[in-house]
C-alpha cells in the first residue's frame, strides 16, 4: 500500500462558496463533477503519479458539515505561511497556527472552512 488513504470527501451545504474558499486558499482551481445526486469540486492530483485525491462533496445522503468529524490534511505546498495568510480573507478561520513536526517532516495548521469543517494544512515549508 502506497498512500494510507485513497480517496477524501469534504462535506459542504454550499459547493459554489466552499469551492471560491478553498480555491482562494490554495490558490489551485478545482474540478466539477456530477455523479448521480452527488455535486463534486475535486482538488488537482495525479493519479499517474500515484497522487491521492480528493472533492468538496454536496449531496443529501452526505454527512452533514461540520467540526466534530474525521480531519483531512490538504498540501500546503510550497508555503504553509502563503496559504495560511489566505484563510481570513477567504471567510475562513485559523484554528490551529503553524506548528513544526520532527525534523524533515515540515509544518501543520488547521483552519475552519465555511461550513465548520476543521481541516488540516501541511507543507514542507
Amino acid at each position: 500500500m502506497k498512500n494510507a488513504i485513497n480517496w477524501f470527501e469534504i462535506s459542504t451545504s454550499d459547493l459554489d462558496k466552499a469551492q471560491a474558499f478553498y480555491e482562494a486558499v490554495l490558490g489551485r482551481t478545482l474540478r466539477r463533477e456530477a455523479m448521480g445526486p452527488s455535486r463534486l469540486a475535486v482538488f488537482p492530483y495525479d493519479p499517474a503519479e500515484g497522487g491521492v485525491g480528493g472533492a468538496l462533496l454536496t449531496d443529501p445522503s452526505a454527512p452533514k458539515p461540520g467540526s466534530g468529524g474525521t480531519l483531512v490534511y490538504l498540501d500546503a505546498s510550497p508555503s504553509l505561511d502563503a496559504v495560511l495568510a489566505r484563510v481570513t480573507p477567504a471567510g475562513g478561520q485559523v484554528a490551529l497556527p503553524r506548528h513544526a513536526l520532527p525534523p524533515g517532516m515540515g509544518f501543520y495548521a488547521h483552519i475552519v472552512d465555511l461550513d465548520g469543517n476543521r481541516v488540516g494544512l501541511h507543507a514542507l515549508n
